[in-house]
């Protein structure tokens, strides 16, 4: 037995405990333990029963404690066992045990890499449900039949999460693609990873729809916003929105149901416009979209309080929203690039079935480190 390279394993796995132990104090999980044993002796109080806004809201929060101290308890302990048990096999020249400590440190790598990537997802929202919302830019059939290319990306994406995806609006162009789509994906943490993908997203390639094959360039836009509560405290006031009612237009597929009861709500003072014609009643699908408005509500009011705190301390961030985030080229050559972290692969049918993965944790990654560029418009 080459006691030295065990000794290297070791100090290897030394090295993942400490940086567990580095992670742990940077989140400081003591202070989520104090407040969730706090809300515990809380749920004691007679109260606390009687009062079902509390019992919801108390219930939320322990149960987004325990899903953030749990991982960590779990983890911590398993890597210091490893270190005892590696210890002893040393002293008692255990071969076998040693080997199997020494492969068991890739997965504890990868479980502290999971970790890392939920506690950047630990945002007020981050845990909530998400819609998103794509529009095509300026370009007609091309750039309809583009922003379909994303709905399809994302739906492919969700599905392989796991997620639940609910379609409440999908609008179909004339000739080919979506005019907009709204998706409502369900599922632990589906905002805090799809926010990575708000923006301006650019294609090039041979256009399908161009009888001389000439190399066309298209934007569409994706919005994502969180899902939030009901009683959520956003005022709507009655005269403030106009709703209208229609049919839902063209074919629609798989995606919508073909009746009279679309809805579609402005909210006159900010100009957003949701619809709904996902829902068989009028009733159901006037619920839905002003369920969309409420949370884009919510979502622009907690904007322009973080504009107005990056004003205050002398800073101006780069909103993604309205930036050229991510290219995709198929002519001359096939490349996926992100440019605010420079990530970028050429297996773009991978990527256009769903795998975009890399894209959303290398965004995460920077966010973490600072490190990441300004998109170029």
């Amino acid at each position: 037995m080459e006691e030295k390279d065990y000794r290297e394993y070791q100090r290897e796995l030394k090295h993942v405990s400490g940086m567990i132990e580095e992670l742990y104090a940077s989140v400081n999980v003591d202070a989520l333990k104090k407040k969730a044993a706090e809300l515990r002796e809380q749920t004691q109080k007679e109260e606390f029963w009687q009062d079902k806004d509390l019992f919801a809201r108390t219930s939320r929060e322990l149960s987004n404690l325990k899903r953030r101290i749990e991982p960590f308890d779990s983890l911590m302990n398993t890597v210091r066992e490893a270190e005892e048990l590696f210890e002893m096999a040393l002293q008692d020249r255990d071969a076998a045990v040693l080997d199997e400590l020494s492969d068991n440190i890739v997965d504890y790598k990868k479980s502290f890499e999971s970790l890392e990537t939920l506690e950047l997802l630990s945002g007020e929202d981050d845990a909530n449900n998400a819609f998103v919302m794509i529009h095509p830019g300026a370009g007609g059939t091309e750039s309809q039949d583009w922003a379909n290319m994303l709905f399809r990306m994302y739906f492919r994406w969700s599905e392989q999460k796991g997620f639940q995806v609910d379609v409440v609006d999908y609008t179909p162009g004339e000739e080919a693609g979506i005019k907009s789509a709204t998706m409502l994906v369900k599922g632990d943490y589906a905002f805090g990873l799809l926010k990575c993908e708000r923006g301006i997203h650019r294609l090039v390639r041979i256009s399908p729809f161009d009888s001389n094959k000439r190399r066309h360039t298209s934007f569409a836009s994706v919005e994502v916003i969180p899902e939030v509560d009901e009683d959520i405290d956003i005022e709507i006031k009655d005269a403030d929105l106009r709703i209208d009612t229609y049919r839902s237009s063209g074919a629609g597929g798989q995606h919508v149901n073909k009746t009279d009861s679309a809805v579609r709500i402005t909210h006159l003072p900010t100009g957003i416009v949701t619809q709904c014609q996902n829902e068989r009643s009028q009733h159901k699908n006037k619920a839905f979209a002003m369920k969309v408005l409420k949370a884009r509500l919510h979502e622009l009011k907690k904007r322009e309080f973080e504009e107005k705190q990056q004003e205050k301390i002398g800073q101006k961030k780069d909103i993604s929203w309205g930036h050229q985030i991510r290219s995709y080229v198929f002519q001359p050559y096939t490349l996926v690039k992100d440019h605010r972290t420079g990530e970028e692969t050429g297996s773009i049918d991978y990527v256009f079935d769903g795998d975009i993965d890399r894209f959303i944790y290398a965004f995460l990654r920077g966010k973490r480190t600072g490190d990441q560029g300004t998109a170029k418009v």
